[in-house]
């Protein structure tokens, strides 16, 4: 593999976050359809804002939407190019949204903590951060080589 072509530090950690964010998702979308109670042994509030009535968004567990979420990240960050990169960030940006958003629910309406949604925001700022920093630290396309476009051209 070239150095052009391979993976750099920043898609790398992209890439860990997503996968360790699609296990929480995955994870709290089990408990979600079997009806089990969530492991929550630090603030015991996770089974409270598992069953409260910001669990789901017309009808959809969040959990699925972030397991959705995270899933769309992990498949953006294998698009190359720059809509990859912009897929990735923006994704990252709406799941880091919906998470403060969720996070003022828990703290200020349901008055409980889940861990669980606590550890997935945390993985999805840094998610974000990480996708940000891969979009601003782009190097533009330059388009295909001289030889190409002359190509083009002639056959035009």
């Amino acid at each position: 593999m070239s150095a052009a072509r391979r993976p750099g530090g920043l898609w790398i950690a992209a890439l860990v976050l997503a996968l360790v964010g699609t296990g929480i998702a995955a994870y709290l979308t089990y408990v979600h359809y079997s009806g089990a109670s969530p492991i929550c042994e630090i603030s015991h509030g996770c089974e409270k804002v598992q069953t409260s009535e910001w669990s789901k968004l017309a009808g959809v567990p969040v959990a699925l939407l972030g397991l959705i979420g995270y899933v769309g990240i992990l498949g953006a960050l294998f698009v190359r190019g720059e809509i990859g990169t912009l897929g990735a960030a923006a994704l990252s940006w709406v799941g880091f949204g919906f998470s403060a958003y969720l996070t003022y629910r828990e703290i200020f309406t349901i008055e409980a903590i889940c861990i669980w949604c606590v550890a997935s925001a945390i993985v999805l700022t840094l998610l974000t951060v990480v996708t940000t920093a891969r979009l601003l630290l782009m190097t533009p396309d330059p388009g295909p080589p001289a030889a190409q476009r002359d190509h083009a051209g002639a056959a035009a």
